[in-house]
Parts: C-alpha cells; sequence; structure tokens
C-alpha cells in the first residue's frame, strides 16, 4: 500500500495550513522552490479598453479624494540610504524569486484611464525599494516583498522583525543591510510578529537553525504561534488556494489592464519558504523583557489582524512596532480568499490600548507594511483614525442590521464617515468596505438574509434555467445585457449574463460578454482584491482555468509544524463520507517519542479523533514515532516501508489501513468557480504570475 498516494498524503496541498498559495498551476509557482520546471502555454490576452463610463467613473473618483495631502510621499521617502541595484532578486532553483522591474510602468503616467487614481497612488508608494532609515539604530528594507523587515541595533548585534516570505529575498535584504549600516555584526534574535507568513517564511535566508536550537539566537512570538501558523487556513486550505486565483489576481500581467499591485506591497516573493519554530513565547497580555539588552514591551493583540498578533513597544528608543495592526490602509476584517472572520471592535480597543500605553510618547512608529510615521501628533493621528475606522465599521454596521439591513444590501448602505474617508490611511486597499461591512454581518448573523427564500435555495445551474426561459431566451438576453453594457450599466448587465451563463455554460458568446463587464467593474475598483477578483473571473471566461501539472511545494518545516491532532483532523475532513458508508473500526495510534496517544474512530460515515485515550479493544493499535510519522506525512517514505523496517508496528487488524486510504480524496486545485471554464482550460503559464502569489497569505 502506498500511504503517500492514499492515507498519509492527507497533509494540506502546499502548505495551505500557512494560507500559502500552494498546487498552483503557474510558471514560476511556489513550487520553483521545490525545482519543478516552468510550465509553458499561452499568455493572458491583453485587456480590453475602458470605457466612456469606466473613464468617467474614475474621473469622479479622483475629484473626491485628498490628494492635497502629501504627507505620505515625504515619510515614504525619508531616510533612504541606498536603492537596491538589482530589479531582479534569483532564486536558489534558478527562477525570478523578485521582479521589481515589471513595475516600472506604475511610474511612466500620473493617470491612467483603466486604474483607480487611488490605487494607483498606493502602488506608486509601494515601489519603494532599497534600504531606510527609521532613526539611528532602526533600519528597513522596503519592497523586497509583500512584507518588510526591520532591524533594530541590539547590544551585540541585530535584531530582525518579520523575515519576509522567502529566503532569498530576505539573505538579498540583509546583504544589503549588512553592505550599508550593518556593522558586520551578526543577526542575535528574531521577532515574529504575527502568523501569517510572509513574516515568517523568510526566515532560512539569514538564520541558521543549528543557532536557534543552541540558544545562540532566541526567536520570539506571541502566544499561540504554531497553533494558528498551521490551523487558520488549514481545513479549507484547498478552497482558499483555488480563491487566492482571483483576490491576488494570480494569472493577471503586470499591466494597466491587469495587476498593478496588491495594497500591502507590489506582490509576494516566489522563492523558498521555511519555518523555524520560535524558542520564546510571549504569553501574558503585557510581558516585558529585554533582547539582545534591549528592553522590550510586548502587547499581545489576539483576534486581530492575526489570530496571533503582537505589538512591540521600544522604550529606550520611544519606537513603537504595530506589526500588521496599523498600516497606511483599512486591512480586512473579511478576507476574499476565505478565513474566519475578524473581531473590528476588538482590534479598535487594542489599538486604543496601544495609544494610550505607548502612543502618547512615541516619537516613531513602524510596522510590516508601508513606511514608518514620525512625530508624536502624527502618530497619535493614525493611531486615532485606524483605531475608528475598525470601531466604525464592527458599529454601525451592527447599527444597520438591527434596522433590518442584510448581508445581501450593506455593502450598498454602509458608508465610512466622510471624515475617516479623507485620511489616505484609511482607505481600501487591502479590506474594503464593501466586502468587510459584509464580514461583520456575516461575523454576528451569518448568511442568512432572513428570507424564507434564500434559506435553502436551488443551485445556481438548477434555477437559471427558469430564469433563462422567462426571459425569453440567450438571444434576448444577449441583446439587452448587451445594450446595458453599452449604456455602462454594468451590474445590471452581470445580473442576467450570470443567469445565462449558469443555464449555458457552453454559451461562448455569453461568457466573453460577461468578461468584458466583469472587467469595466474592475477597472474602477479601489480596491486590488476586489480589481483582481473582477478581472480574473473575465480571465477565467475567456481562457478557462489553467491546466498542467499541480505542483505540491510542501516543506519538512510545514509539516514539523503540523500537529498530530491536526493532521488526523485533516484526514476527516479529506475524507469521503459516501465512501465510508458501512465501515466501523477503533485505530490506537501511539507516538512513543513524544508520548502523545490517539483514538481514531470511524462511524457513522465519520472519523473522529481524541488525544489521551486508548480504546480498550481496538482493532489495530499503530505505533510510530513522531518524528518518523513526519517523514511519511512529508512522502520521505511510506508507511508501508516503515512497517517493513520495523520503525512503525501494527497489532490487530492492518487492512484496516487500506480501508481508510480507500475512502480518502485528493482535492483538485483548480475545481470550477465559473461555469464552463473548466472543460475549456488551458495551460498557462503566464511570465508575471509568480509575482502575485500570496504566501499568506500571505493570507493577510
Amino acid at each position: 500500500m502506498s500511504t503517500r498516494r492514499e492515507v498519509i498524503k492527507a497533509i494540506p496541498a502546499a502548505g495551505a495550513a500557512f494560507a500559502v498559495a500552494g498546487n498552483l498551476i503557474l510558471d514560476e509557482s511556489p513550487a520553483r522552490a521545490q525545482g519543478a520546471a516552468p510550465l509553458k502555454g499561452h499568455f493572458h490576452p491583453k485587456g480590453k479598453a475602458p470605457s466612456k463610463f469606466t473613464v468617467e467613473a474614475l474621473r469622479k473618483a479622483r475629484a473626491t479624494l485628498p490628494f492635497s495631502d502629501t504627507r505620505d510621499f515625504d515619510e515614504n521617502k525619508r531616510g533612504l540610504i541606498a536603492p537596491m541595484p538589482d530589479m531582479k532578486i534569483m532564486a536558489d532553483a534558478g527562477h525570478v524569486a523578485w521582479d521589481m522591474e515589471r513595475f516600472k510602468f506604475i511610474d511612466q503616467q500620473e493617470e491612467f484611464d483603466s486604474i483607480h487614481p487611488s490605487l494607483h497612488r498606493i502602488s506608486r508608494l509601494n515601489n519603494n525599494y532599497g534600504l531606510y532609515e527609521v532613526i539611528p539604530g532602526i533600519y528597513q528594507i522596503r519592497g523586497f516583498d509583500l512584507s518588510q523587515i526591520s532591524f533594530v541595533r541590539g547590544r551585540t548585534g541585530w535584531i530582525v522583525f518579520d523575515v519576509a516570505v522567502t529566503g532569498e529575498v530576505a539573505r538579498a535584504a540583509w546583504q544589503l543591510f549588512q553592505k550599508h549600516r550593518g556593522e558586520g555584526l551578526p543577526i542575535t534574535a528574531v521577532i515574529y510578529s504575527h502568523n501569517h507568513g510572509d513574516h515568517w517564511g523568510g526566515i532560512r535566508g539569514i538564520v541558521n537553525e543549528a543557532d536557534v536550537r543552541s540558544g545562540k539566537i532566541p526567536i520570539i512570538a506571541p502566544r499561540d504561534f504554531l497553533r494558528h501558523t498551521v490551523e487558520e487556513n488549514v481545513y479549507a486550505g484547498n478552497a482558499m488556494n483555488r480563491r487566492l486565483f482571483f483576490q491576488y489576481g494570480l494569472l493577471l500581467p503586470a499591466a494597466p489592464h491587469g495587476y498593478v499591485g496588491q495594497g500591502l506591497g507590489q506582490g509576494v516573493s516566489a522563492g523558498a519558504m521555511g519555518l523555524i519554530p520560535p524558542t520564546r513565547i510571549v504569553e501574558r497580555d503585557i510581558e516585558e523583557f529585554e533582547v539582545d539588552g534591549v528592553p522590550m514591551v510586548f502587547q499581545n493583540t489576539p483576534n486581530t489582524e492575526a489570530p496571533s498578533e503582537m505589538n512591540t513597544w521600544i522604550p529606550g528608543m520611544k519606537a513603537l512596532w504595530m506589526a500588521e495592526n496599523v498600516n497606511a490602509t483599512l486591512h480586512n476584517i473579511y478576507t476574499l480568499r476565505g478565513a474566519p472572520v475578524r473581531d473590528p471592535l476588538r482590534w479598535s480597543k487594542y489599538i486604543g490600548e496601544a495609544l494610550y500605553r505607548f502612543g502618547l510618547q512615541a516619537d516613531v512608529m513602524f510596522a510590516s507594511h508601508h513606511w514608518p510615521r514620525w512625530g508624536n501628533e502624527r502618530i497619535q493621528e493614525v493611531l486615532r483614525g485606524q483605531r475608528d475606522i475598525y470601531a466604525n465599521m464592527n458599529n454601525q454596521v451592527l447599527h444597520l442590521a438591527s434596522q433590518g439591513v442584510t448581508i445581501n444590501e450593506v455593502h450598498n448602505v454602509y458608508t465610512v464617515p466622510k471624515g475617516l474617508q479623507e485620511k489616505w490611511y484609511c482607505r481600501g486597499y487591502h479590506g474594503s468596505p464593501e466586502h468587510n461591512s459584509r464580514g461583520v454581518v456575516q461575523r454576528f448573523l451569518g448568511f442568512w438574509d432572513c428570507n424564507p427564500t434564500t434559506l435553502i435555495p436551488l443551485s445556481p445551474s438548477e434555477s437559471a434555467p427558469l430564469y433563462v426561459e422567462m426571459m425569453g431566451g440567450a438571444a434576448r438576453i444577449m441583446a439587452r445585457a448587451q445594450q446595458l453594457h453599452d449604456d455602462g450599466q454594468y451590474k445590471l448587465a452581470t445580473e442576467i449574463l450570470n443567469k445565462l451563463v449558469q443555464a449555458e455554460p457552453q454559451n461562448q458568446p455569453a461568457k466573453e460578454l460577461l468578461a468584458d463587464v466583469f472587467e469595466q467593474i474592475g477597472y474602477q475598483q479601489e480596491n486590488p482584491g476586489l480589481r483582481n477578483s473582477f478581472l480574473a473571473g473575465a480571465y477565467e471566461l475567456r481562457t478557462g482555468i489553467p491546466q498542467g501539472e499541480a505542483t505540491n511545494s510542501s516543506s519538512p518545516d510545514v509539516i514539523r509544524a503540523m500537529t498530530t491532532e491536526l493532521f488526523l483532523n485533516f484526514l476527516g475532513i479529506r475524507m469521503d463520507s459516501r465512501k465510508a458508508e458501512g465501515l466501523r473500526f477503533t485505530i490506537n495510534l501511539v507516538t512513543p517519542d513524544n508520548g502523545e496517544k490517539f483514538v481514531v474512530e470511524m462511524a457513522n460515515a465519520t472519523l473522529t479523533n481524541i488525544q489521551g485515550f486508548q480504546a480498550p479493544n481496538p482493532d489495530l493499535t499503530l505505533t510510530i514515532n513522531r518524528s518518523d510519522l513526519e517523514q511519511v506525512m512529508a512522502g520521505q517514505k511510506t508507511l508501508e516501508a516503515q512497517i517493513a523496517a520495523g520503525t512503525a508496528r501494527v497489532q490487530g487488524d492492518a487492512s484496516l489501513l487500506q480501508k481508510l486510504a480507500a475512502t480518502m480524496v485528493d482535492f483538485d486545485p483548480r475545481f470550477e468557480i465559473l461555469p464552463g471554464t473548466k472543460q475549456q482550460g488551458t495551460t498557462v503559464a503566464h511570465a508575471d504570475a509568480y509575482q502575485a502569489v500570496p504566501r499568506q497569505t500571505v493570507a493577510e
């Protein structure tokens, strides 16, 4: 029995446990870290021109924006020590891990008629690329990845705050820093601000694990870091990976009609991602200790931007590190890739606490994305604005919901207060008021709008034929939709075209027209995730779901971080209950090297596990060291080989492993979202695609 293919292959594809975009089918995808050759195929077609209605919508948007406030540009360029001379950073596997050259077009025009002026502005700001001084003793490498790397001078070396997404860009950042300001001193500590992958994935580019294990270099992280690093996205990992194609525009070219950045940064690097577990956990709400001789105060902020996150106050420097809780954007309450909805009120309160604990005396505030803020007045302004945007969104959306506004209406009713709209750092460059407001309703009230019609609705493919019939058939719908398109009534056009495409998935003219409509809506969006989603939808309607080899970029680091319980939980998700009808058995699992014991039970077509117990009369007992189980989980050895070698022992009915394996399903990372796109899909390898891959995401 090949358990890698059957039972043990339950590990979520491509490190989905870390919101890493894995199992992708892109040229220069994260899988290139595993040495896979790029796929070959045709390129994304050029986008169509913006309509006169889109041009006018963007003109009106420009007139409402506070362009007289240029402070961000002044702060963004302040402290530049050295630009990065190399526009491309190569991955160890031989491909390009990071390419800033493809974003040069952003600075070549003052305006684009296919890019929202506010989105163009943040993309210009994110074109910074080099080494910056925050204050003497604190430096940042910016523009090398979705997130920044910060260096703080310790007594004997450099304390690193966050390490970007992949090792190659982290190493390049360290080399640039050493050349200009590093003084030849070593790294003496690393701080992971939170559990998202763009803040720990580059660790192996700058730190040797032996130095961590020996205690020479401590790695500090907030409480529950490892659990949330693995758990936040593992259970729905394959679905999240697929949805990333839309939120992050993975197949869109970097161009005025395509991808123009991700708001938090220009994109995500495509090198090798690693994880070295933290050696010191900040457990208390407020915890104070020295890091390489520097007194620091850590503020745990769980369930804000990430389920495990912390701010840091450096009193001797009057410097406040706000992790990803405060950046130059409205962040996600609900993230389009999918994740548990965040708590905006708690988020707001933690910012308020940071303001009164530290912000009233801070001289500089820096974070894991964007640029620092200097001066106490400016710091307090930004903290208050960010505090208020999350509190307002929570309170006012619930205010509207309490008056009957539903999840299907709130995005058209809720508006950000004018005073907050005029603050650039409250604009929707990652989260948007539209999808965040719906997220608040989802958090408190769920998906149902309380209309019985929508409680147990037909699937779209079942209901759409009735609509098409009653509208007079495809020809009449196409004619009316074309008229709506030509009149600039794009959302109305989607209402009827979507019904037609759902009813007739092979109707390519309908899909082409829906793609044209999606494209114009995308051009009008300020938020990158909304823009990317509409443009990605247009892409797939025209081209189909890209086909090709589905690669697996799970690393041994990812596997080691995954608890045995998480692994067993995910087996229960991968199991197809229809294949398990009539099966009933109990397995005792024992891992002697770490003292774990589990009961794994199959009953009622459901697989469950409970840690710390053993069944009195199991059908099978499997004994294997956790270290050996990791080799099986990583695909380095089969369970069959482990049993033959004696490193795994079985007592009882060993055929149960095969029966369990037969119930498992390998998830397809290319499942259909838009009707009729699966069958027409072609192998695609866009040269720009890899840069947009969120590691999570990089699941921000």
